[in-house]
């Protein structure tokens, strides 16, 4: 489902304007049928600005499509950022954005999760790069369009208030940033250059709206990718919480001996994916 969607120009037009929070919360309560919370309106006025300073370049077509919190099939995740266009071949190209407020970032033992300040208290959360490729490849899984009209899709991260490296960019979380890179403050004309890898021409064949549109297919069968997963291919893909939750698990059970077991309770409504973590501990 697609919250905010325009072109590259008028979505300059509208953080110009100073307009951007108030159209993208107005198409979020008419899409979606609910407000939201003040610190979410204020985390889109921010954000949006320092995407526009990155989109600010007269190499990026302004008619590149522009799309936020599009609301990912059979979840309730959101993607923050979505700029669509055609790459230097013409082919159809979606940039994925992850969108972080954060301003430090503390590593963890565990893969793709880092830590930082959020919610009134520091918490174990997912490396953004982690995510924004989670979020891409479960678009690419559930969605015909994408898959079938082979719209290539390229994910990473912007920390646009994250000054230190030292951690997002650490090599123990290399295997996330090598499929989707991290930017931090610093890097707003690294974005920009990013972009511009990718998209050359406009969006003139409307592809987030073919996206949007796009026929969800049916979620992997178990009894079809068993046999995959037990000779431990990747099959079912943890987004979020799913992946705190496994790498929790994971934590205790290598420190769990004879003498000193652990028990991880995990509880979570239908569709939060508890089989899927169940399915990658098998």
């Amino acid at each position: 489902m697609l919250v905010y969607a325009s072109t590259k120009a008028d979505f300059l037009y509208d953080v110009h304007s100073n307009v951007i929070d108030e159209k993208i919360l107005a198409s979020f309560e008419r899409h979606l049928g609910h407000s939201t919370s003040k610190n979410e309106i204020a985390s889109w006025r921010n954000s949006m600005i320092y995407m526009g300073q990155v989109l600010a370049d007269n190499e990026i077509p302004g008619d590149a499509g522009v799309a936020i919190e599009y609301k990912l099939p059979q979840t309730t995740k959101r993607i923050d950022f979505i700029l669509t266009g055609k790459g230097h071949r013409r082919q159809d190209t979606a940039i994925i954005i992850e969108l972080k407020q954060w301003e430090t970032v503390k590593a963890t033992t565990m893969d793709g999760v880092v830590k930082t300040f959020i919610g009134g208290a520091e918490r174990e959360v997912r490396h953004p790069s982690y995510q924004a490729w989670t979020y891409a490849a479960l678009l690419e899984d559930f969605n015909e369009t994408v898959h079938q009209e082979n719209i290539g899709l390229q994910p990473c991260a912007y920390l646009h208030n994250c000054v230190s490296e030292d951690v997002i960019n650490d090599s123990f979380y290399e295997p996330h940033t090598q499929k989707a890179p991290a930017f931090l403050r610093k890097d707003s004309v690294k974005l920009t250059a990013f972009i511009k890898q990718y998209v050359k021409y406009g969006d003139v064949d409307n592809i987030m709206y073919r996206i949007d549109k796009g026929r969800i297919r049916p979620s992997k069968n178990l009894a079809d990718k068993l046999e995959s997963l037990l000779k431990g291919n990747l099959e079912f893909l943890m987004i979020d919480d799913q992946k705190i939750v496994y790498e929790t698990a994971q934590a205790l059970a290598e420190k769990a001996t004879v003498k000193n077991k652990h028990v991880l309770i995990v509880e979570g409504g239908p569709g939060t994916g508890k089989s899927v973590v169940a399915v990658n501990f098998l």
